[in-house]
């Protein structure tokens, strides 16, 4: 068992990474890439480079210093996080276990702008297929989504009910789903009902009748993770105090997915915080 997960290799990722495997900690980062920094073109206000540096670049040597102390990298989508004795990271084909989990993969909408969506948050509309999958036993459901997440949802939910079908929102679809699965790939108009979710309206005037709706919107950032889990989020960002605790035991938050400063110097002050908080926590 990995003593330490964390979700994401940007600064906030790597920082708390090198805190816990120099403290002696089995640290495993799990992550698609660089995300947002690797697009960055130019970083000419972080401390201790003259020159102008690329994100990507920045990312590359932040690993190389980190795989040089033993931290062990794994590139792999995250399509959900379960706690139970244990963190349980699956991805689309292995399962790993940690006493501990930082989650540190940035900020990122949890889903695209549909009128309604917000609305009904709680009232049919969730992030989580094994949290709320339960109350939709025979009911028409849909997951809204392209790819391994989306088809994650589904294989939680097709053991509550037949009646699945697959939104994509006229996005491209990028894993491959089972021949049963509905799909619809017209664009979203909106998600309507009153008092709870009846239906979704597409731009094309097609309309159909849910009960409810399952967001698995692209790959599952931090936020969506940490609901997962029930930890508090407010909006787009996680809820930690100032040790990047979360009110789940063992469970951190470090980054952008924190919200404040969106800055390379503020998630790397994160992911040290988070780094230590981890290793108070797994040596206790």
């Amino acid at each position: 068992m990995e003593r330490l997960i964390i979700i994401g290799s940007g600064p906030a990722g790597v920082s708390a990474a090198l805190y816990a495997v120099r403290a002696g900690i089995k640290t495993t980062v799990v992550s698609r890439g660089a995300g947002a920094l690797e697009k960055t073109e130019k970083i000419e206000n972080y401390y201790g480079f003259p020159e102008i540096i690329s994100g990507k670049e920045l990312h590359e040597r932040g690993i190389a210093g980190a795989k040089r102390l033993g931290v062990e990298f794994l590139t792999d989508e995250v399509v959900s996080v379960e706690k139970s004795d244990a963190f349980y990271v699956k991805t689309p084909d292995k399962l790993l276990a940690a006493d501990a989990l930082i989650l540190a993969t940035g900020v990122s909408k949890l889903a695209p702008e549909i009128q309604g969506l917000e609305e009904f948050e709680g009232r049919g509309v969730s992030y989580c297929a094994i949290c709320d999958g339960f109350f939709f036993k025979e009911r028409r459901v849909a997951v809204l989504g392209t790819g391994e997440n989306a088809i994650n949802e589904i294989n939680e939910l097709k053991n509550i009910t037949s009646d699945i079908t697959l939104l994509t929102n006229g996005d491209e679809i990028t894993a491959e789903f089972p021949d049963w699965v509905n799909i619809i790939s017209d664009e979203i108009e909106a998600v309507r009902g009153t008092g709870k979710i009846s239906s979704v309206s597409f731009k094309n005037g097609q309309t159909i009748s849910l009960d409810g709706l399952f967001i698995a919107y692209k790959t599952a950032g931090s936020t969506a993770l940490a609901k997962k889990l029930g930890a508090k989020t407010d909006g787009r960002f996680i809820w930690t105090d100032e040790e990047m605790n979360t009110n789940i035991s063992g469970l951190f938050a470090a980054g952008d997915c924190r919200g404040g400063l969106l800055q390379i110097s503020k998630a790397v002050y994160d992911g040290a915080a988070a780094g230590t908080s981890a290793v108070k926590y797994l040596k206790k």
